[in-house]
């Protein structure tokens, strides 16, 4: 019974996050401002929410109240603020184009970046790494948006920089 409880509370909450359009990044910004976010989930924003969370990507505020993705063995206490935002839009953009990374609507393992060349794991949370990684997503969209949506999805905003998500 405790089982079936537990299915069906993660099964509402999901579809009450998935009722999301543009008013709500405004909302999902508020909640992991304020530490407040409590779902295990990103919410489902769509193509048209991207302009909206990338008015985010440069904020600096650390957060300590998000989801993470469960799979990994790595724990993330906190996370710049822009930097969970724009692992937000690749979530977006990895649910368009049906990634083999996406996993219960996780971009990657960890809103974290790493070292693209690294022939070991290399994980990166420094000011210049978030300023690049926020120019390359804004470069991206402002850029290619003319593209169509489909072929947008299908640049990865981070191929010309030394980054990826972890």
């Amino acid at each position: 019974m405790l089982v079936i409880s537990l299915i069906g509370f993660t099964s509402c909450e999901k579809n009450a996050i998935e009722e999301t359009d543009g008013a709500n990044v405004e909302r999902f910004i508020g909640l992991l401002k304020s530490n407040s976010f409590d779902s295990l989930y990103l919410p489902a924003f769509s193509v048209n929410d991207i302009p909206a969370l990338l008015e985010y990507r440069n904020e600096t505020q650390v957060i300590s109240d998000f989801p993470t993705n469960f799979i990994s063995s790595f724990y993330l206490n906190e996370c710049a603020l822009g930097v969970y935002v724009l692992w937000t839009i690749e979530s977006v953009r990895a649910k368009a184009i049906d990634s083999k990374y996406l996993f219960v609507g996780f971009p990657s393992q960890n809103p974290v970046l790493s070292l693209r060349s690294a022939t070991e794991l290399r994980m990166v949370f420094d000011r210049n790494a978030h300023e690049a990684v926020a120019r390359a997503y804004y470069n991206w969209w402002q850029n290619n948006r003319s593209k169509g949506v489909r072929r947008l999805m299908e640049i990865d905003p981070l191929a010309n920089t030394a980054y990826q998500w972890h």
